[in-house]
């Protein structure tokens, strides 16, 4: 049964999800910012650096798809992440067209403490919420995300 929770009389900014979403994403992310500080990295970097690490992303042209970034500020933040010794590319040994990203050691060894800091994060902002809540947020989060599929106008 599908409703419409939403019309032009009843929307307002405030109280619209994809705004608290938003919202949500930019508390979390100053947050994580702080906490990160100490290791070097900053949020975005964490972002790039926890893709690769976790194989959700071999590439920059990955990383630009799954971050919803352009290319050239990737190339920038592959370079930094590189610079401070985090991230090493390497062609791909089956078609060398393709740049491949690896955290090299030092990157490896920065994953737990990343880790520690995303926890301490979360954790710190679900503080008022039971276990259950946090079950059935995830499980509402991830249908919004699922029906992205099936929007009107979206490419499959």
């Amino acid at each position: 049964m599908s409703v419409e929770h939403y019309s032009v009389e009843n929307y307002q900014l405030e109280d619209s999800i994809g705004f608290l979403v938003q919202q949500v994403k930019n508390v979390l992310g100053s947050s994580l910012d702080k906490e990160l500080a100490g290791l070097g990295i900053s949020w975005a970097q964490w972002k790039v650096l926890m893709r690769v690490h976790y194989g959700v992303a071999k590439t920059a042209a990955d990383l630009c798809r799954c971050i919803e970034t352009d290319t050239g500020s990737m190339t920038r933040m592959v370079d930094r992440l590189e610079e401070k010794g985090f991230l090493r590319r390497a062609r791909d040994e089956a078609d060398r067209r393709i740049v491949n990203l690896y955290l090299t050691e030092a990157g490896l060894a920065l994953v737990p403490a990343m880790l520690d800091a995303v926890v301490k994060i979360l954790n710190f902002h679900l503080r008022d919420f039971t276990a259950e809540e946090v079950v059935l947020l995830k499980s509402m989060l991830r249908r919004i995300v699922a029906s992205a599929n099936e929007c009107p106008g979206r490419e499959a």
